[in-house]
């Protein structure tokens, strides 16, 4: 028995079916996670090298010929790109496409074992590399943190507040600021009155290295309590620096030349406001500065769960949000940047809006030709095989991005083509005077198997996409099961669910002949002349075909050649390489 057949039999259970169908669906499509962009993970890691003082070439033989030779033993490695500057080492590591991205975790910690083997390698004065490979943290939500007559410390002060209680929103994953400053103590003093006194920089260094260290200083007991000793005198600001003594290596070496030892030397010490200028700033030369509007600014970025929804999660941050903000002093404002949980919404909406369009499209259409009802029959499948769809995908994980919206798209137009053939079959037999339910159990079985090979070779058509090695593969993945998805759900729909709406909903002819010829269409009239005389000026249509086919060839030659369109956001992105030496304030 066919399973057109087994549906007609169980119509109850069929029609059941299909109620469930539409209420999972619709569950499923606000389940599923929002996304603007699938994940998919980026195969490349920098690792970064501080040589202080050494010049590009001393950095390119010293450094990064020997990090490029290290990382060459990894079998996973497809290319390396290095650039070696005053002082740093920049060693780009990218793994084969491959490999796949289960397998990735592994493959940084073997480069990082390597990089450590070679630490012992690297002459002195050279830092610990750094290998970093979180470059698929995607940071859709940016905030500015703009203070009129706020300093940077006091910006930073206030965007980790922010970042503490942003952090806490639920499907917020990882929130970091970008463009804080690095708050540092100047010591500015004369060399000639250090040399005077015997003083070196080394001197001063070593003598603040030995502050602010954190030691266990014992215990003392009590009575029945132990008590913890903690040592005071640890820098709490600039002017804890500024009393902090310093002896000169000059008087002990003056002192031990006349013979003076032990307690009878000299106790006389120097304080170091005594002998330089002391300050608290920034680092200069800043590593990284914002800009919002010309105004100084600090970036709040916030990435998401992997498979949260990203637009629930928006809402989210923006209520606890409008909670913070009403606590921050005047002139503290929070700008937005980007904000991901926007866009995503809006191509939501936009897909929901091209759904409804074409079903409304294919319903005039249908209507037109063929009649309200056939066309009631179309639409029911096609919002059911849409439905369907989201049930699946939620199964599998797949969520709502640009991908996956795409390739709903995409099928559209071919999800109705199975539920046509089969109501069009089932009016064809009913004109020829068969039993409505044998008629609509032979329209659905008849052509069941070349539907099915026909949907199977479209699904087919979008495989070479998945099946790409690059990154590219990965991120248009989920285009190829979508779209198969949706197809093959169609099928199923056409073949149960279409021949019970055949019987209910359309009519028996008034007048059915099995011996006459089924009633045709002023268009189908047409179209059948049309193709008489195509037939009859056989070599006429032959030569044209080919020379459509010849046409077409060379115009896709012309045609541009872009994976990605453009992107419709109102932003861009300007990368300015400036002369090596630039200050980056300029």
């Amino acid at each position: 028995m066919s399973l057109a057949a087994r549906a007609v039999e169980n119509r109850t259970v069929t029609y059941f079916g299909a109620f469930l169908i539409f209420a999972a669906g619709i569950a499923a499509f606000f389940s599923l996670g929002q996304l603007e962009d699938p994940d998919f993970t980026v195969k490349t890691a920098v690792i970064v090298t501080q040589y202080p003082g050494a010049s590009p070439t001393e950095v390119e033989q010293e450094v990064t010929d020997r990090v490029e030779l290290k990382v060459q033993e990894m079998r996973q490695l497809d290319y390396i790109e290095s650039f070696s500057r005053a002082g740093m080492s920049i060693v780009f590591v990218n793994i084969k496409p491959s490999i796949s991205s289960t397998e990735i975790p592994q493959v940084w910690d073997e480069l990082r074992r390597k990089i450590r083997d070679l630490e012992a390698q690297l002459p002195p004065g050279v830092q610990r590399p750094i290998v970093r490979d979180d470059f698929g943290d995607v940071f859709g939500h940016v905030l500015a943190v703009v203070g009129d007559g706020f300093s940077y410390a006091d910006m930073e002060r206030y965007a980790k507040d922010l970042k503490r209680e942003l952090g806490l929103v639920e499907g917020v994953a990882r929130v970091d600021l970008w463009g804080a400053q690095k708050r540092v103590v100047y010591i500015d003093a004369a060399q000639a009155q250090l040399t005077e006194l015997g003083i070196s920089a080394s001197t001063i260094e070593a003598t603040l290295r030995q502050q602010n260290f954190v030691v266990d200083a014992g215990h003392v007991d009590v009575q029945s309590q132990r008590l913890r000793i903690e040592p005071t005198g640890a820098f709490g600001s600039a002017d804890d620096i500024a009393e902090l003594p310093i002896r000169g290596t000059a008087a002990d070496d003056l002192q031990a030349l006349a013979g003076i030892t032990g307690a009878a030397r000299s106790s006389e010490l120097v304080l170091v406001r005594d002998i330089a200028t002391v300050q608290s700033g920034y680092f200069t030369p800043p590593s990284t500065l914002m800009r919002f509007n010309g105004e100084p600014a600090i970036a709040i970025a916030i990435s998401n769960v992997p498979g949260t929804n990203v637009v629930e999660m928006g809402r989210a941050v923006d209520r606890r949000l409008s909670e913070l903000v009403a606590e921050l002093p005047v002139g503290i404002e929070i700008q937005r940047v980007h904000w991901q949980s926007s866009v995503v919404d809006e191509a939501v909406k936009g897909f929901l809006i091209s759904f409804a369009e074409a079903l409304l499209i294919v319903l005039v259409v249908l209507t037109l030709g063929m009649g309200w009802r056939l066309s009631m029959i179309i639409g029911v499948a096609l919002t059911a095989t849409i439905l369907g769809t989201f049930v699946i995908m939620a199964i599998l994980g797949i969520d709502l991005q640009r991908m996956s919206l795409g390739a709903l798209i995409i099928a559209l137009g071919m999800m109705v083509d199975n539920a046509i053939v089969v109501a069009e079959g089932f009016v064809v037999r009913l004109e020829k005077g068969m039993d409505r339910v044998a008629a609509a159990v032979e329209a659905a079985s008849q052509p069941s198997l070349p539907l099915l090979g026909a949907t199977v070779v479209a699904v087919m058509a979008f495989y070479p996409i998945a099946a790409s090695d690059e990154n590219a593969g990965e991120y248009c993945a989920s285009l190829f099961s979508v779209v198969g998805i949706s197809l093959l759900v169609s099928w199923l729909v056409s073949v149960t669910l279409t021949p019970l709406q055949c019987i209910d909903l359309l009519p028996s002819p008034k007048n059915a002949d099995p011996n006459a010829a089924p009633q045709e269409s002023k268009f189908n009239r047409a179209f059948r002349g049309l193709l008489r005389t195509a037939i009859r000026a056989r070599v006429i249509t032959v030569l044209s075909m080919a020379a459509l086919l010849v046409a077409s060839v060379i115009g896709f030659g012309q045609v541009k050649q872009l994976f990605f369109p453009d992107s419709s956001m109102p932003k861009f992105m300007i990368n300015y390489w400036a002369p090596e030496g630039t200050r980056i304030a300029q």
